[in-house]
Protein backbone atom coordinates (compact mmCIF):
# COMPACT_ATOMS: atom_id res chain seq x y z
CA UNK A 1 0.00 0.00 0.00
CA UNK A 2 1.21 3.52 -0.78
CA UNK A 3 1.26 6.53 1.46
CA UNK A 4 -2.20 7.45 2.77
CA UNK A 5 -1.76 10.98 4.16
CA UNK A 6 -0.27 14.11 2.59
CA UNK A 7 0.34 17.67 3.77
CA UNK A 8 0.86 20.74 1.62
CA UNK A 9 4.58 21.16 0.86
CA UNK A 10 4.40 24.96 0.97
CA UNK A 11 3.95 25.07 4.75
CA UNK A 12 0.17 25.33 4.81
CA UNK A 13 -2.09 23.31 7.04
CA UNK A 14 -3.80 21.52 4.14
CA UNK A 15 -4.27 17.78 4.71
CA UNK A 16 -5.35 15.25 2.10
CA UNK A 17 -5.54 11.53 2.74
CA UNK A 18 -7.53 8.37 2.38
CA UNK A 19 -8.83 5.78 4.81
CA UNK A 20 -10.72 2.50 4.90
CA UNK A 21 -14.06 2.38 6.69
CA UNK A 22 -15.26 -0.54 8.78
CA UNK A 23 -17.37 -1.60 5.80
CA UNK A 24 -14.22 -1.77 3.68
CA UNK A 25 -14.93 1.23 1.45
CA UNK A 26 -12.28 3.84 0.76
CA UNK A 27 -12.83 7.49 1.68
CA UNK A 28 -10.82 10.57 0.74
CA UNK A 29 -10.50 13.27 3.42
CA UNK A 30 -9.59 16.92 2.83
CA UNK A 31 -9.01 19.40 5.65
CA UNK A 32 -7.80 22.95 5.15
CA UNK A 33 -6.83 23.31 8.81
CA UNK A 34 -9.17 26.22 9.40
CA UNK A 35 -12.81 25.68 8.52
CA UNK A 36 -13.33 23.09 5.78
CA UNK A 37 -13.34 19.33 6.12
CA UNK A 38 -14.65 17.38 3.15
CA UNK A 39 -15.06 13.63 2.71
CA UNK A 40 -15.66 11.68 -0.50
CA UNK A 41 -16.33 7.96 -0.93
CA UNK A 42 -14.58 6.08 -3.74
CA UNK A 43 -17.47 4.39 -5.56
CA UNK A 44 -15.52 1.55 -7.12
CA UNK A 45 -13.23 -1.15 -5.84
CA UNK A 46 -9.57 -0.16 -6.20
CA UNK A 47 -7.26 -2.89 -7.39
CA UNK A 48 -4.26 -0.59 -6.88
CA UNK A 49 -4.29 2.00 -4.11
CA UNK A 50 -1.06 3.37 -5.54
CA UNK A 51 -3.05 5.20 -8.23
CA UNK A 52 -5.12 6.93 -5.55
CA UNK A 53 -2.02 7.71 -3.49
CA UNK A 54 -0.32 9.28 -6.51
CA UNK A 55 -3.40 11.37 -7.33
CA UNK A 56 -3.57 12.75 -3.78
CA UNK A 57 0.17 13.41 -3.71
CA UNK A 58 0.02 15.47 -6.89
CA UNK A 59 -3.14 17.35 -5.88
CA UNK A 60 -1.91 18.46 -2.44
CA UNK A 61 1.10 20.12 -4.05
CA UNK A 62 -1.07 22.48 -6.09
CA UNK A 63 -2.23 25.92 -4.88
CA UNK A 64 -5.89 24.98 -5.50
CA UNK A 65 -6.08 21.50 -3.99
CA UNK A 66 -9.72 20.56 -4.60
CA UNK A 67 -9.83 21.37 -8.34
CA UNK A 68 -6.46 19.61 -8.69
CA UNK A 69 -7.83 16.58 -6.83
CA UNK A 70 -10.82 16.33 -9.17
CA UNK A 71 -8.52 16.60 -12.20
CA UNK A 72 -6.10 13.94 -10.91
CA UNK A 73 -8.93 11.53 -10.07
CA UNK A 74 -10.49 12.08 -13.50
CA UNK A 75 -7.16 11.31 -15.22
CA UNK A 76 -7.07 7.97 -13.41
CA UNK A 77 -10.81 7.22 -13.85
CA UNK A 78 -11.38 7.04 -10.09
CA UNK A 79 -15.03 7.78 -9.34
CA UNK A 80 -16.09 9.48 -6.10
CA UNK A 81 -19.24 10.75 -4.39
CA UNK A 82 -19.51 13.36 -1.65
CA UNK A 83 -20.12 12.11 1.87
CA UNK A 84 -19.86 15.51 3.63
CA UNK A 85 -19.58 19.05 2.32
Amino acid sequence: MGQTAFHAPYGGTVFLGFRKTRAGTTEIVYDDGVSRRLVWRVTQALSDEGRLSEALSRAVGQPRVIPALYAELKKRAILIEAVTR
